[in-house]
Formats: structure tokens, C-alpha cells, sequence
């Protein structure tokens, strides 16, 4: 299947297209937070970004920055070819529980050992996500779990027709 043509680039931007595979992991510059049910349930400088082609970078944010209670077992589980096993998390903040919206690699393939100990979150499934104080748009597509920001640019995987991307 042939690829979308990339959209321009501008300043300060970059392409999710010019991400590598297998994906990069880099440090988050900026506080980045998650809003649950009206209650703010991390607010963290020790995010990591995983940058992988044709998608939006997926925030993994230390599991010990979120307040207590926030992240417990969920059911599921699934398979990165690159990161290894991961498990599902249920969040639960201001009386709510979003079931299965956020995983992990409690032992990452080499490479991704800086992930074990950090979660990723579903953006759709909260109230409101942040990085460096800008709200963040999900990445289309129920699988997916990149957050897009003004700093990145598509077109991303997940809109309809980009399976075979």
C-alpha cells in the first residue's frame, strides 16, 4: 500500500513521517498531565515519548508520579514487536474508572528497558491531557494511543484507510 503523502512542515514542527522504526524513545521537556473525572491524577516532568513512523508520539509517564489509587490491574493484555508484552491498567479518578485506558511493559524487549516502570494513556478516555501546558488532541483510531500536540504533523495512522500503513 502506498503511503500518504507527509503534510508541510513548519517551525517548530516535525513529521511523524521522519520517526524511525523500529521507534525512538526521548525524554519530554515540560510538565506533562492527565484529568480525570474533574481530578488532576498526574502532573509529571518524567514523561519519555516513544516516536514511531506515521504516528504521533505515545507519552509513557512514571507510574509513581500519579496519586494514589489512580492505576490498578485492568484486563488485557497485547504484543509490540519492538517494546514486548504489554498489561492493561484501569485509571479511575473523580469517581470515575476508564477500564483498560492505559498499559505498560513491566519488562520491555532491549532497547525499551526505560518504559518498565511508566504507564501510556488512552487521551480519549480522559477528561483532559496535557504536555507543557498544551491540551492535547488523541490519535484517530480505537488502538491507537498517540496524543497529537501543535508540534507534530501527519497525515497519522489511525484515520480511516491507514491500516496498511
Amino acid at each position: 500500500m502506498r503511503h500518504p503523502t507527509p503534510e508541510p512542515v513548519g517551525p517548530g514542527q516535525e513529521s511523524v513521517w521522519d520517526y524511525p522504526r523500529p521507534p525512538r524513545v526521548e525524554a519530554v521537556h515540560g510538565t506533562v498531565t492527565i484529568t480525570l473525572g474533574g481530578e488532576r491524577i498526574v502532573a509529571t516532568t518524567g514523561a519519555l515519548r516513544v516516536l514511531e513512523t506515521s504516528h504521533p508520539p505515545v507519552y509513557y509517564l512514571p507510574i509513581a508520579d500519579f496519586v494514589p489509587g489512580a492505576l490498578t490491574r485492568g484486563q488485557g493484555a497485547s504484543f509490540c514487536e519492538f517494546k514486548g508484552g504489554a498489561r492493561y491498567l484501569d485509571v479511575h479518578g473523580g469517581g470515575l474508572t476508564r477500564e483498560a485506558a492505559a498499559w505498560n511493559y513491566p519488562n520491555p524487549e532491549p532497547g525499551y528497558e526505560e518504559l518498565a516502570d511508566r504507564v501510556a494513556v488512552y487521551a480519549q478516555q480522559m477528561d483532559e491531557c496535557t504536555v507543557a501546558g498544551e491540551v492535547v488532541t488523541p490519535q484517530p483510531g480505537r488502538f491507537y494511543g498517540g496524543w497529537i500536540t501543535s508540534q507534530v504533523v501527519g497525515p497519522f495512522k489511525g484515520v480511516p484507510g491507514s491500516m496498511g500503513w
